[in-house]
């Protein structure tokens, strides 16, 4: 399955709204795109507020950008920052996944000068809280 994923087209479209992150506090914009089973590519990029606690990150209006527009079913993620090493997602944002994507979801991470970094959720998270617990 990942060989049939449009990696680079993920990439492209997380760069893309990169450029439009609002980050004024901490310069440091991410964007990322999802890949869904009915073929979408929903993208996000992370938005900071004046009072921290309410930034959201990239991957996390990505994700609520697919569940608005009505997809459900991850395939991959693809997230863009400009680090000198790719840069996984944080913590919060893989508990996101993890409500949505299954242990296998594959999720790249690339700098712009083209370093990348390869994960799957489960590794990323192994040990997630998820609707199987109820």
């Amino acid at each position: 399955m990942a060989d049939e994923i449009p990696w680079e087209r993920l990439f492209e479209e997380a760069a893309r709204v990169r450029a439009r992150a609002h980050v004024p506090y901490s310069r440091f914009p991410v964007g990322a795109a999802i890949l869904y089973a009915d073929g979408a590519v929903v993208a996000g990029c992370n938005v900071e507020n004046a009072t921290y606690g309410l930034t959201v990150c990239a991957e996390r209006n990505a994700f609520a950008a697919g569940v608005a527009q009505g997809h459900t079913q991850p395939v991959a993620v693809a997230i863009v920052v400009d680090t000198p090493q790719p840069c996984p997602p944080c913590g919060m944002c893989r508990q996101v996944m993890a409500e949505f994507g299954g242990q296998e979801l594959p999720v790249r991470s690339r700098t712009p000068q083209g370093g990348e970094a390869r994960y799957t959720l489960g590794g990323l998270l192994p040990h997630a809280f998820t609707k199987d617990f109820f």
